[in-house]
C-alpha cells in the first residue's frame, strides 16, 4: 500500500507526562545548542488530555528541571497538599485512622499538589508546541516499523474510515508512516506496541513478570462544609477481602472538588471479584460517604497501572527507540506516583537522543548511554529503595506487609537487605470459580454508587461503531468452552466498562464484546487467564474523552 511518509528527528508515541516531558527537553536542548530538530508527539486521544486519567498527587521534582519558572507559566498546579490521612476501614463500618508516624515515609506528601493530570498535560502540550514540538492528537500508532537491520523506524498510524467487515467506507484514509531517527514510545500502562517491542527484543528476560493494578476514579462536586482544599486521604481494607489487596484515595482539589477512587491489584484469587463493584461498595463507608453523600458526581474513568516496580522493569533501550514512563513501568508504587518518574525518564531519553543526533555523523541505532544515566538518576534510586514495596504486600497482606514496609522505609531508607520477589503472573493468580466464596454485590442506590453504564456515560466514551472491533481474541472458542465452566468467565466482571457480556442466545451461551463502551483500561489484555484478548488501537480519537481527570 503506497502511504504518506513524514520523517523526522525523534518521534513521540503518546502525549502523556512521559511523552510531553521528552518532546519539550528535545526540542529545547536542540534549540539551545543551536540546532533545529524536528519533533513530533501522536496521541490517540481526541485531544491531548482526553485519556489521561490518575488520581492525582503530583511530586513536581521532575517538573523543576524541565520547566523551573513552571509557577509563572501558569501551570496548572494550584491546590499544595496540606494535609495527609491514611485508614485502615472494616467492614462494621468504622475505620481506624493510623498515626503519620507509623505510615511509610514515601507515602507522605508534603510539597506536593493535587491536580488533574490531564490538564497538567494539556499545559505541557501548549508549552511544547510553543517551542516548536509538533503535537497530532487524533491519530492512533497502529503498527512499528522495522528497518532492514531490524531496528525500529517509526510506526504507521491506523487507517481511517474501515469498516467492522474490513471494508473501506466513504472518506477512507489510510494511515501514514512517520519514520524517524530514535522514537520514543510512552503509551502508558500495557502499551499495545510496547508490550511487542518487549517481547521482540526480549526486553524482560531478565526481569519479573509485571504486575498491575486497575485504578478507578470519579470526579464529585460537594458543598462547600465538607470541602477541604489540600486534604489527602489514602487508605486500605473493607470491603477488600478474600486475599483481594489494594487501596483507596479521596483527594480535596480546587472549585469544590474531589476525586475519589479504588486501585484493585491484579493478582487476586477469586474470580467473582468486581472492581467496579467494590469500589461503588466502598463509597457507603462513613470514612468516604461524610465528603460524597451530598454531593454530585460528574466525571468517571478507569484504567491499568503498573506497580512491578525495579524488579519487573525490562530493559528499556531496543535498537531505535527507548520505552518511557508507565510503558515500562516506573511508577513508584511506596509514593503511588508516577508521573514524575515517567517525566524524568522521558528527559533521560531525549538527553540521549538529542547527544546522538547533534555530535554523531553517524548515530547508532541504539541509544546505549540511557542505561547509564537512568541507573545515576535518582529515578532508579527511588525504585531501588522501593523494590520490595509491592513484593511484601503481595507476599503478606495489608497488616504484616504494612508493618514490613514501614521498617524498610522509616528505618532503613528502602535499604533493608532483603531483596523479596513476585515471580507469578497476575493473569495466572486466578483459581477456578469452584474453589471461591461467590461475592454478592449490594444494587447501587443511584446516591453513592451506580451502575457500569451509567458510568461508562460519564466518561464520554464514543468509537466509530462500523470499524473493526479493537479487542481480538485469539481463539473464539475460549471463553464459552474454557474460561465459563472454570472461571464464569471473569471479563464479565473484571473490566470496568461492560465491554465483556456472556448472553443466551437459542438455547447457547454467547460471548459478546460491546467495543462501543472499552475506556482502554486495559485490564482485558492484562487479567485474562487464558492470554486471549489483545487489546490494539481503534480508529484515532475513539475512546474516552475525561475532562479534569
Amino acid at each position: 500500500m503506497e502511504r504518506e511518509v513524514m520523517e523526522f528527528d525523534v518521534l513521540i508515541v503518546g502525549a502523556g507526562p512521559a511523552g510531553l516531558a521528552a518532546a519539550y527537553r528535545a526540542k529545547k536542548q536542540a534549540s539551545d545548542a543551536g540546532n533545529d530538530l524536528q519533533v513530533c508527539v501522536i496521541e490517540k486521544g481526541s485531544e491531548v488530555g482526553a485519556h489521561i486519567l490518575s488520581g492525582a498527587v503530583v511530586d513536581t521534582r521532575a517538573l523543576d528541571e524541565l520547566i523551573p519558572d513552571w509557577k509563572e507559566k501558569g501551570a496548572p498546579l494550584n491546590v499544595e497538599v496540606t494535609e495527609d490521612q491514611v485508614f485502615l476501614l472494616s467492614d462494621n463500618q468504622k475505620s481506624r485512622r493510623i498515626p503519620n508516624a507509623f505510615v511509610p515515609k514515601p507515602m507522605h506528601n508534603d510539597g506536593n499538589y493535587i491536580v488533574s493530570l490531564g490538564n497538567v498535560c494539556r499545559w505541557l502540550a501548549e508549552q511544547a508546541e510553543a517551542i516548536g514540538v509538533e503535537i497530532f492528537p487524533g491519530f492512533a500508532a497502529a503498527e512499528i516499523l522495522y528497518g532492514e537491520d531490524g531496528s525500529v523506524e517509526g510506526v504507521i498510524t491506523g487507517d481511517m474510515g474501515v469498516g467492522e467487515n474490513g471494508e473501506e467506507k466513504d472518506g477512507y484514509m489510510p494511515g501514514m508512516a512517520l519514520k524517524a531517527k530514535y522514537t520514543l514510545f510512552s503509551e502508558g500502562a500495557r502499551g499495545h506496541l510496547g508490550k511487542r517491542l518487549i517481547e521482540r527484543f526480549e526486553l524482560d528476560k531478565d526481569a519479573d513478570p509485571q504486575h498491575y493494578g486497575l485504578g478507578i476514579k470519579e470526579l464529585w462536586d460537594v458543598p462547600a462544609d465538607v470541602h477541604k482544599p489540600g486534604l489527602v486521604i489514602h487508605g486500605s481494607g473493607w470491603p477488600l477481602s478474600d486475599g483481594t489487596s489494594g487501596g483507596f484515595f479521596l483527594y480535596h482539589g480546587d472549585d469544590q472538588q474531589v476525586v475519589v477512587g479504588l486501585i484493585v491489584d491484579l493478582n487476586y484469587q477469586n474470580p467473582s471479584v468486581s472492581p467496579f463493584d467494590e469500589f461503588q461498595r466502598m463509597k457507603h463507608h462513613p470514612e468516604l460517604a461524610q465528603y460524597l453523600k451530598d454531593g454530585k458526581r460528574v466525571a468517571y474513568g478507569a484504567r491499568a497501572i503498573t506497580k512491578g516496580g525495579l524488579n519487573a522493569l525490562p530493559k528499556m533501550v531496543f535498537p531505535g527507540g527507548v520505552l518511557i514512563g508507565c510503558d515500562a513501568g516506573t511508577l513508584n508504587v511506596a509514593k503511588i506516583k508516577g508521573t514524575h518518574t515517567a517525566m524524568k525518564t522521558g528527559m533521560l531519553a531525549a538527553d540521549e537522543a538529542v547527544n546522538a543526533l547533534l555530535n554523531n555523523d553517524s548515530p547508532k541505532p541504539e541509544l546505549s548511554g540511557f542505561e547509564t544515566a537512568f541507573k545515576n538518576s535518582w529515578v532508579y534510586d527511588e525504585l531501588e529503595r522501593s523494590r520490595n514495596f509491592g513484593p511484601a504486600l503481595h507476599k503478606y497482606g495489608t497488616l504484616l506487609g504494612g508493618a514490613f514496609n514501614y521498617i524498610d522505609q522509616n528505618w532503613f531508607g528502602g535499604k533493608l537487605p532483603v531483596h523479596l520477589r513476585d515471580t507469578t503472573p497476575d493473569y495466572a493468580q486466578l483459581k477456578p470459580a469452584a474453589e471461591c466464596d461467590v461475592i454478592q454485590y449490594p444494587k447501587p442506590d443511584g446516591k453513592l454508587s451506580f451502575d457500569k453504564l451509567s458510568s461508562v456515560f460519564l466518561s464520554n466514551t464514543n468509537h466509530e461503531e462500523n470499524q473493526p472491533c479493537h479487542l481480538k481474541l485469539k481463539d473464539p472458542t475460549i471463553p464459552i468452552q474454557h474460561n465459563l465452566p472454570k472461571f464464569d468467565e471473569p471479563a464479565q466482571r473484571y473490566c470496568p466498562a461492560g465491554v465483556y457480556e456472556v448472553v443466551e442466545e437459542a438455547g447457547k451461551k454467547q460471548f459478546v464484546i460491546n467495543g462501543q463502551n472499552c475506556v482502554h483500561c486495559k485490564t482485558c489484555d492484562i487479567k485474562d487467564p487464558a492470554q486471549n484478548i489483545t487489546w490494539v488501537v481503534p480508529e484515532g480519537g475513539g475512546g474516552p474523552n475525561y475532562p479534569n481527570m
